[in-house]
């Protein structure tokens, strides 16, 4: 057991953010108490009160990390595109990637319990998530290489094709490695987009 560490109050959370982290590699988002994650930290077991009222409030902050790191690959990947289109596919590609670096956040942000009470920094973050997606859905809207109309069915649909790869990468379901899985993503964000541009324009709109 390693010894008991001090921290400085500005290190100690993200110092359990870390250890929760590579917990949840090993036992899942269901199975780790605050306790374990304070003992691998290297800190008191009441160190982790200092930052989150229990393991929910834990696990709410690593959600919250994951889609800041979510949104920063998206973002990242999209300033290579010299379009519109060619950033909605970047994104789509820059989702894949986040999700094949950091396999643990995904568990916990899309398979972790729900928190059973608002925390504002998980539901922003998720926010700016799907934000991120929207304006470029909009984007190509603008362009005019996508049907006007409601930009959420288009971006939800989007998203479902990059969660659902990303999901089978993560899970080892996929028969390649991590470049092919990306050339996959590209496609698959061509497919969609092609699909996208000539479906029916009664397509469902927000309810």
């Amino acid at each position: 057991m390693p010894g008991k560490q001090p921290y400085h109050h500005a290190d100690l959370k993200q110092t359990l953010l870390d250890a929760a982290v590579a917990l949840i590699a090993e036992v899942g988002p269901q199975a780790f108490t605050l306790r374990e994650v304070a003992r691998r930290a290297g800190v008191s077991h009441n160190a982790p009160y200092r930052h989150f009222q229990d393991k929910d409030d834990l696990l709410a902050a690593v959600a919250a990390q994951g889609f800041d790191r979510l949104t920063e690959s998206m973002l990242r990947a999209m300033k290579k595109g010299q379009g519109a289109s060619e950033r909605l596919r970047l994104a789509g590609r820059g989702y894949v990637q986040f999700a094949l670096h950091w396999p643990q956040h995904i568990r916990v942000m899309f398979d972790g319990p729900r928190p059973q009470e608002e925390r504002p920094e998980y539901a922003a973050a998720g926010s700016r998530a799907f934000q991120t997606l929207l304006d470029a859905i909009i984007a190509v809207q603008t362009e005019g290489e996508l049907p006007q109309g409601d930009p959420q069915t288009y971006a939800i649909a989007s998203w479902s094709a990059m969660h659902g790869l990303a999901k089978l990468a993560v899970g080892g379901q996929l028969p390649f490695n991590a470049r092919r899985t990306l050339e996959v993503a590209d496609y698959l964000t061509a497919v969609l987009a092609r699909g996208m541009a000539s479906a029916p324009s009664d397509a469902p709109q927000r309810g």
